[in-house]
């Protein structure tokens, strides 16, 4: 090879060698296109954006971003460490916003009221560390359906007064199969000390009561933690509450369907004696003891609907304007002011269809009748015993009627 040819072969590979080097280049660019003080290159950018210092501030959103079933209670929270929260909204999927707040230390955010059922939530978040730098996280969930949750009904109501017959009675919107984890999360307590125990009649429904009738002038406190208590496969308890009642003067009523007489007492003590008209023979009276759950002025009263009809299938009575009515169970049993009767009939004969009946006036407006002054001087949870009717003792679900059973029998109804 000339030293001309050879000259010429080196610099063909040399340019070759060139284009791979240039090929191969991150920046694409050459010497003069990256300065030796980084210039704008993308490969200079990319360094500075890592180089920069990120926020300390660790963001936790509660329930996790994808959560289906979650609580309408609890769940909803954000709080923050290594820093302190700048901003938190909560907004339902069609944008309507959740209220809530921050807390003082700005560390933590929840919801100021319980969540919708069925819903999904979005939650955005900033927040910041001791550098002022900011970190944001967002989420977003969707709260238990009421297919898969239930509810649980009470009485008597928070805040009320109440007799000393009165139980925690609580039904249930769906079945529940997990009875121990269910009545686990319910607690009833007194300030009189007494035992209370909690007694299942069914899968929907639970009573609590204490041996004996509660102590006149106590206080009672339910408490129901069901939230994600799993009362049935898949379906959650979503409530949190806790309730207080008072429990009023001792008074329990003793009706005599034998002599026609009903002896009021309180604390023991006999404060009247009423004449009634207790059930006729052919439609006795329940015996036993029984609790008073409703009360009303005035309500109208049809045969039918409790089975009592004439040939043409309608009610052996309809009467529209009962004075004085207080439920006694949950089949149609009343003690109720009667206008209608003749009032020879109080203290010498049984003429009704069950019911326990008090000489009264239509209008239930008469201060002077005996319907007027039992039904003023009672109390929901007040006691009434019926006795010498010749028929059966009531069924202790029959209404709030749980006092005819006995406490071992109670007991045994219990799930935990």
């Amino acid at each position: 090879m000339t030293n001309s040819k050879r000259r010429k072969g080196l610099t063909v590979a040399s340019a070759l060698l060139g284009g791979v080097l240039v090929l191969s280049a991150c920046s694409g660019g050459d010497d003069s296109a990256s300065g030796s003080d980084g210039g704008d290159s993308s490969q200079s950018k990319v360094d500075e954006a890592a180089a920069k210092e990120t926020s300390a501030a660790q963001i936790k959103i509660t329930p996790e971003d994808g959560t289906d079933n979650a609580s309408i209670n609890n769940s909803a929270a954000v709080t923050v460490s290594k820093g302190t929260l700048t901003e938190v909204t909560m907004t339902t999927a069609e944008g309507a916003v959740v209220e809530g707040a921050i807390s003082a230390d700005k560390t933590s955010w929840k919801p100021n009221a319980q969540l919708e059922r069925s819903t999904t939530y979005k939650v955005a978040v900033t927040a910041k560390d001791a550098k002022g730098l900011e970190a944001h996280e967002n989420a977003s969930f969707t709260t238990v359906s009421p297919k898969n949750s239930f509810l649980g009904y009470f009485t008597p109501e928070d805040g009320s007064t109440v007799g000393v017959g009165m139980p925690v009675s609580i039904n249930f919107d769906k079945s529940i199969t997990n009875k121990a984890a269910v009545q686990k999360g319910v607690t009833v307590t007194s300030t009189s000390g007494q035992e209370v125990v909690c007694h299942w009649f069914n899968d929907t429904r639970m009573d609590c009561r204490p041996d004996e009738y509660w102590k006149g002038g106590s206080t009672v406190t339910l408490k129901m933690a069901l939230d994600g208590v799993e009362g049935a496969d898949g379906v959650y308890g979503v409530q949190e509450k806790t309730v207080t009642f008072k429990i009023g003067r001792n008074q329990i009523s003793y009706v005599d369907a034998k002599t026609k007489q009903m002896k009021v007492t309180q604390d023991g003590k006999t404060i009247k004696t009423i004449p009634i008209s207790a059930g006729s023979p052919e439609n006795t009276t329940y015996e036993g003891v029984m609790v008073m759950s409703e009360k009303f002025k005035e309500t109208r009263m049809n045969g039918a609907t409790v089975g009592f009809t004439d040939d043409d299938g309608k009610g052996e009575y309809d009467i529209k304007d009962v004075p004085h009515a207080i439920r006694l169970s949950s089949s149609g049993t009343f003690i109720h002011g009667n206008y209608w009767g003749a009032k020879s009939i109080f203290g010498s004969v049984n003429t009704s269809h069950g019911c326990v009946g008090l000489s009264d006036t239509k209008g239930a407006n008469d201060k002077g009748t005996a319907g007027y002054w039992f039904y003023n001087n009672s109390i929901v949870g007040d006691v009434v015993v019926v006795e010498n009717t010749g028929d059966k003792t009531i069924a202790p679900d029959n209404g709030l009627n749980g006092w005819n059973m006995d406490w071992a029998q109670w007991k045994a109804g219990s799930a935990v």
